[in-house]
């Protein structure tokens, strides 16, 4: 048993108490206490997980993953470390030692369990596979963090870390979300390879909604964060589109060819558009800068 060692485990909104009250057990086998935020579930989350011997926070409504982690957090004030992991059973408690293990040695701020450490198992489905190379790729030009599991829920925080997640994600997109922030931070982060099982998936998210709305989140994230991989790149490479076509077509004006409106248009709007987007990176990186640094 570690000393002071909380548990947070974020709950989604439906339908897990099957396996709620097998997890909330064997998890309080490795830490000493268990912190359960019931997110507007519709079933017995809540009863069976204070039976089986969690503290349980209740949120009337549905607010979503970021605000049952921020939740969790907070309920979590005064521990050493902080795990979270996910409820449907996927997750083994057994692995929660070796996550903590480089936090307790002073190794790490931060702890990923990774799925994929050792490339991906060949029990993944295809389509996991497929989604989370790319939303590992976004989340890491984003953040600036190699990673291999982007978006596993299954982490140990340092306690002193906990005051600087924004938890604005209202979806799944917190798992990026927090990995953005914590290269902001500039804390120490470890990848750890975890077991899991896709034989009790529970999961009440549409994968395909669910990997969309985590690529806009972080996104939209890269476009505050790094305009000028948004807007200055894409801007340079369409204006020297547009300078190329404009200076194809004097050569073929000055050999005496003639220039037709279609493509002397289009011309045109290429050089104007990727100048815009060009100059508008150039400002929105300015204007992040000055915010970060008044922060």
């Amino acid at each position: 048993m570690l000393g002071r060692l909380y548990v947070f485990k974020f709950l989604p909104a439906y339908n897990e108490e099957v396996s709620m009250g097998s997890v909330v057990l064997l998890t309080r086998r490795h830490v000493d206490r268990v912190i359960v935020i019931e997110d507007g579930s519709s079933d017995r989350i809540a009863e069976v997980a204070a039976n089986a011997g969690a503290e349980v926070v209740v949120h009337p409504l549905n607010k979503g993953k970021g605000m049952a982690f921020k939740t969790g957090f907070e309920a979590a004030e005064g521990a050493d470390i902080i795990v979270t992991m996910d409820s449907d059973g996927q997750h083994n408690p057994a692995d929660i030692p070796k996550l903590v293990d480089p936090i307790l040695k002073g190794e790490a701020d931060m702890v990923n369990g990774s799925r994929y450490l050792n490339g991906h198992i060949t029990d993944t489905p295809a389509y996991r596979r497929l989604g989370q190379t790319v939303l590992d790729k976004v989340t890491i030009m984003n953040s600036g963090i190699r990673i291999t599991d982007s978006q596993s829920g299954f982490r140990a925080f340092a306690a002193s870390t906990k005051d600087i997640f924004r938890f604005n994600a209202q979806g799944m997109a917190i798992e990026s979300e927090m990995l953005a922030d914590a290269s902001r931070s500039g804390l120490r982060i470890k990848e750890v390879e975890i077991d899991v099982r896709y034989d009790v998936d529970g999961s009440t998210e549409n994968p395909i909604r669910h990997g969309l709305g985590v690529l806009l989140k972080v996104c939209k994230d890269i476009e505050f964060k790094k305009p000028l991989y948004c807007f200055t790149l894409p801007g340079v490479a369409i204006g020297i589109c547009g300078i190329y076509m404009g200076l194809s077509f004097l050569q073929t004006f000055y050999l005496g060819g003639s220039l037709y409106f279609g493509p002397t248009v289009l011309m045109v709007l290429l050089t104007l558009t990727g100048t815009f987007m060009a100059f508008t990176g150039i400002l929105l990186h300015s204007i992040s800068s000055l915010i970060r640094n008044i922060r």
